[in-house]
């Protein structure tokens, strides 16, 4: 069973990245932990929380395709690279600036712009990282390694809180940010020592014309778009659960940061779960059917947790949706990349990553918008059904995606 469940770990160069990811990924969360209840803090706005969200993800919206089509003419060790070191160095200069004292409640933009410039790194480097991985292992071995990269993001994503939350109680959150810049050398380090066959075809065709290559083959494909539609949806709704933790907390449990961080941990050891639990069913039949039934079970869950007023309870609703999100993402994301032959990874993933992540800022700033109205259980409540609906749909109604 241990062999089947990290089957990917076989290979030298999957193994060698996902370390170094991990490492990165740990510091990564260490600061969102920061940033979130800094913002909260100096702000005392769900509006600047959702907008400081919206900023770092909306450029993934704006830029991913062009980052797709650059994946596929260019090696992609090369875009990742670039892409740690913007997001090093940004991480940097926020560490400096809350050591010496300059970010406060007037300064909060210079956090907005740094974080809209870290999302325009990640806009290149996704569609990068995404290409990459499948053709680090064999075809059969895909929806494993892709489950295993869960593991280590939402890893990182219990580890990362954990760490980041003492580092705010003891030493304070520049630390977060200075520590977070310090781990992108890991994955750095990492993509030097791959061994990488993927050879970019030289090509005169014009950028437009390769994406629109990438959209004619999205097109005829048939359950690709519904694939990727139901990824924005499932983002656009389900992610402000996690965004507007550090409200639960502060507000509706009136809380501290540890509060949030033990939210955060819920969530991550859930999602963790359900990625070893994709990892262990391997290359499974039906995975259309059982992403659906996941995200109408996460629906479920997102309805359980707006309206819990117990600690225990709301810590098992989020164990329990971070767990069914992974799962539904994991097979979703196996099957469009199953799909797509590797010279047109980089083009079909950066569509499918302008869906996954740009459903984020939109969800992020759109509830944000509508928390100070009608509270944030009541607007996680209606995020909830909708998903659950959306799910029923595609599982009853129309059966495309429940057919694969």
């Amino acid at each position: 069973m241990f062999s089947r469940v990290f089957k990917a770990f076989h290979y030298r160069d999957f193994r060698i990245l996902w370390i170094g990811a991990c490492t990165s990924t740990i510091g990564t969360w260490m600061q969102e932990v920061a940033q979130n209840w800094l913002v909260l803090q100096l702000t005392g706005s769900p509006f600047l929380l959702g907008l400081d969200a919206f900023l770092g993800d909306i450029p993934i919206f704006l830029f991913s395709l062009f980052g797709g089509v650059l994946a596929d003419r260019v090696d992609r060790r090369f875009i990742l690279i670039g892409s740690q070191v913007v997001q090093m160095i940004s991480a940097g200069i926020l560490a400096i600036l809350i050591w010496t004292g300059y970010i406060q409640k007037d300064t909060i933009w210079v956090v907005l712009l740094l974080s809209f410039v870290v999302g325009t790194a990640q806009s290149f480097g996704g569609p990068a990282y995404s290409a990459l991985v499948p053709s680090l292992v064999e075809k059969e071995d895909v929806p494993n390694a892709i489950a295993l990269n869960s593991i280590q993001f939402n890893l990182a994503r219990v580890i990362g809180p954990v760490i980041g939350g003492l580092a705010m109680k003891y030493v304070g959150a520049g630390w977060c940010f200075a520590l977070n810049s310090l781990s992108f050398l890991a994955v750095i380090i990492s993509l030097s020592r791959l061994h990488i066959n993927f050879s970019p075809p030289r090509t005169g065709e014009s950028i437009m014309t390769s994406m629109k290559q990438g959209f004619t083959f999205i097109r005829a494909q048939g359950a690709m778009v519904t694939l990727i539609a139901i990824a924005f949806f499932m983002t656009l709704l389900g992610i402000p659960t996690i965004t507007f933790l550090p409200v639960f907390a502060k507000v509706v449990f009136a809380g501290d940061a540890m509060t949030y961080t033990l939210f955060l941990v819920a969530s991550g050891l859930g999602s963790i779960t359900g990625a070893l639990t994709v990892a262990w069913m391997g290359d499974i039949h039906n995975k259309g059917r059982v992403a659906l039934t996941a995200l109408v079970a996460m629906g479920i869950g997102m309805v359980g947790f707006a309206q819990s007023t117990s600690l225990v309870l709301s810590c098992v609703m989020l164990f329990f949706t971070g767990s069914v999100l992974m799962c539904a993402f994991a097979m979703i994301a196996s099957l469009v990349q199953l799909i797509t032959p590797n010279d047109m990874r980089g083009r079909v993933m950066s569509v499918y990553n302008v869906s996954f992540r740009g459903g984020m800022p939109f969800g992020s700033v759109l509830t944000g918008w509508l928390v100070p109205m009608l509270t944030a259980p009541t607007v996680l409540s209606i995020n909830g059904v909708v998903l659950l609906s959306m799910g029923l749909y595609f599982l009853l109604v129309q059966r495309r995606v429940a057919a694969l």
